[in-house]
């Protein structure tokens, strides 16, 4: 099982790692891309306004301009720990035991802006590049990825995928599991959940990543969500709805 992750616009700083090495992050034939993308980010940081403008940030925040013009000297840690926000706080890798930790290394990975899809322990700096965002010379970040990550993606293992709607565009899973997640009051009227959605999603990832059990399809996501105390219902073939009550 693969359970595919949004990132998140905030990154930890720092980190104990070598510097950037495309060849240690998984999913080696998305390289030549991840290269030219890094490339043109390290380029562009050499003029902040136009940066700012491309990235669509504020001049407050021009030290995300400096994180990128040090893509390839800055320093490294695990992509799990890079990311920060809501999901991840829910996620709570950090405490995960030494086992857990082992299989959600090998089910956990991250859809990526700049490297497409990092694994959970792919060595990767602080970086800011969104998934609509579009680089100057190069177009949509959409018609780069698709071409490469789409293959890349095409796997006979479960996919659950979690991604947000301008990662999701970045390389379409015709057969992957997605969750929605809503609230029920108590009248039975449902609406769609914003404001804990990332909150949700990491539970239902940390649920997904440490489970025993290796979920292979639609009921066995739904099973392990069940006893995480999480509300789960089948909408469609691969459809799953996460019911909250708040």
């Amino acid at each position: 099982m693969l359970v595919l992750l949004p990132p998140s616009e905030t990154k930890a700083a720092g980190g104990d790692g070598a510097p950037l090495d495309l060849d240690a992050l998984s999913l080696p034939e998305l390289n030549p891309v991840r290269r030219k993308l890094a490339d043109a980010l390290v380029e562009l940081s050499a003029d902040v306004p136009a940066s700012l403008t491309a990235l669509g940030l504020s001049p407050r925040q021009s030290g995300e301009v400096e994180r990128n013009a040090a893509l390839w000297t800055s320093p490294t840690m695990p992509a799990l720990h890079r990311y920060t926000g809501v999901l991840y706080d829910a996620l709570d890798a950090a405490n995960f035991t030494a086992a857990q930790a082992d299989r959600a290394a090998g089910r956990l990975a991250v859809a990526s802006a700049l490297f497409g899809v990092v694994r959970a322990r792919d060595p990767i700096p602080a970086y800011r590049l969104s998934g609509g965002s579009t680089l100057p010379g190069l177009g949509t970040l959409r018609s780069v990825w698709r071409p490469v990550l789409e293959p890349a993606l095409n796997t006979d293992e479960l996919v659950v995928d979690l991604r947000s709607g301008a990662y999701a565009a970045l390389a379409r899973i015709p057969d992957a599991v997605t969750v929605r997640v809503v609230t029920e009051d108590a009248s039975g009227a449902r609406k769609t959940v914003s404001h804990h959605n990332k909150a949700y999603k990491g539970r239902l990832a940390a649920a997904l990543a440490t489970s025993r059990r290796e979920p292979s399809t639609v009921d066995d996501v739904r099973s392990v969500a069940e006893d995480a105390d999480m509300r789960m219902e089948q909408a469609g073939e691969t459809e799953l709805v996460l019911v909250t009550d708040h």
